[in-house]
């Protein structure tokens, strides 16, 4: 077996566990159906309903990796994500649309949940895979906080910690009598 078909094994362990986690979660939380309740508050209830069409609610969220900093914006709508102003789907390599989409794609839960939302994301600074792992922490950032219950956050924490936690790390600053951070000049003695 090579390594590169043990580290799909992982992966589709780990999304297959990341289902096993949304589906034990969302089966636990769902209560019985609701009773009907009468004409006057289902009335009031109509006019609430307009009244919260009218706001239309709007999560903004941050993801930092390296220099790179995304703001994602996300509200109701027809489920499209959008990055820089250009539509996701159109972004190549397909390697970094496939890790900006992550968050997306490993779960068939939150793929559904997502086709009610539209998300936007600008992207500055950095290069391009800061970019993209800086998108997907703030699509992921989103995707939690929209869903408000706890399974998807701790599916997400199991499955790749930095999909939700930003990476600190940074470049170190060069230092004199060197071309990098560390790396010092040759010295020849001969």
């Amino acid at each position: 077996m090579t390594m590169a078909e043990v580290d799909q094994n992982k992966e589709k362990k780990a999304v297959a566990d990341l289902d096993k986690e949304l589906s034990e979660f969302t089966e636990s939380t769902q209560t019985q159906p609701k009773r009907r309740a009468p004409l006057k508050k289902q009335a009031a209830a109509a006019t609430a309903k307009k009244v919260a069409k009218k706001k239309k609610q709007t999560i903004v969220t941050r993801g930092k990796r390296k220099e790179a900093i995304a703001r994602a914006s996300m509200s109701q709508g027809s489920g499209t994500v959008t990055i820089n102003g250009v539509s996701a789907a159109l972004i190549k390599p397909k390697e970094i649309r496939d890790l900006i989409l992550e968050p997306i794609l490993i779960s068939k839960t939150v793929s559904g949940m997502m086709k009610q939302y539209d998300v936007s994301i600008n992207v500055t600074g950095g290069g391009i895979m800061g970019q993209a792992q800086a998108a997907r922490t703030a699509l992921a950032k989103a995707i939690t906080e929209s869903s408000q219950n706890d399974g998807i956050k701790r599916a997400y924490m199991l499955y790749d910690r930095s999909l939700l936690v930003d990476d600190h790390r940074r470049v170190e600053p060069k230092k004199m009598g060197g071309p990098k951070a560390r790396a010092r000049t040759q010295t020849s003695y001969r």
